[in-house]
């Protein structure tokens, strides 16, 4: 059983910069590709970055585009999502999830494991 525990959320000003880690347990964190969701408070949860199990394949949603760097490393079993240039409408619980295949999905429905959630919150 996978599991995965997200840490790094935070209070922010726009502008600033917080980096994300979702650190993995419990499988080959190489055979997994890795995404990161989010949910504003009601608002549907919404794709914001996937990496492939190997590193070698990314997306990102429009509205990250320049901003969100997403990366996974597989010797420490972690992704990390880098967030410069941050906005207010960027606030939101992100989630980290988990899914066992080479491609990259982007709806939260093909994902089979979940991390609890990290607050980030960026003030104006």
């Amino acid at each position: 059983q996978v599991q995965l525990v997200e840490s790094g959320g935070g209070l922010v000003q726009a502008g600033g910069s917080l980096r994300l880690s979702c650190a993995s347990s419990g499988g080959t964190f190489s055979y997994y590709t890795m995404v990161w969701f989010r949910q504003a408070p009601g608002k549907e949860r919404e794709f914001v970055a996937a990496v492939s199990w190997s590193g070698g394949n990314t997306d990102s949603a429009d509205s990250v585009k320049g901003r969100f760097t997403i990366s996974k490393d597989n010797a420490k079993n972690t992704v990390y999502l880098q967030m410069n240039s941050l906005k207010p409408e960027d606030t939101a619980v992100y989630y980290c999830a988990a899914v066992r295949s080479s491609a990259v999905f982007t709806t939260p429905r093909r994902y089979d494991y979940w991390g609890q959630g990290t607050q980030v919150t960026v003030s104006s």
